[in-house]
């Protein structure tokens, strides 16, 4: 299953694109980024049979362990892409949301969105150390 991490907001040359291409590196599984501008731009159409996930204020506050199981569920249902999507500072409408598959939350702090994709790499390839059994999670 694909990956596609689909955020607003140019990353650049910046603290936070080195600590999310650290994470992005070490995923095994196929991974996409696309950036579009704070404001305008298109989001690519979800490809059929897709899931897509809003990091969202309003979202769940999932363990690391129930976003891997997530995406093995997904995985074993034939799911080919699950996008995951990082708004601006305004974040998503109700419109946007209701589209959503799932939306999490991490935590109830404001988070910068930069920052927010750093920390989306590394949940992303601790939920598929998880699935590979790599020591690299540790519960409790």
């Amino acid at each position: 299953m694909r990956l596609h991490v689909i955020a607003r907001g140019k990353i650049g040359r910046s603290p936070e694109a080195e600590l999310v291409q650290r994470y992005v590196k070490r995923i095994q599984w196929p991974l996409v980024i696309t950036e579009l501008p704070d404001r305008g731009g298109t989001v690519p159409p979800a490809p059929q049979g897709s899931r897509t996930v809003m990091l969202d204020e309003l979202g769940k506050q999932l363990t690391s362990i129930e976003i891997a199981q997530a995406l093995e569920r997904w995985r074993d249902d034939g799911v080919r892409e699950t996008r995951f999507l990082i708004g601006a500072a305004d974040g998503f409408d109700d419109a946007e949301r209701a589209n959503a598959d799932l939306l999490i939350a991490f935590g109830k702090a404001t988070w910068p969105h930069m920052l927010a994709r750093a920390m989306l790499a590394e949940q992303l390839y601790r939920a598929t150390s998880i699935l590979a059994g790599h020591p690299y999670h540790r519960e409790g």
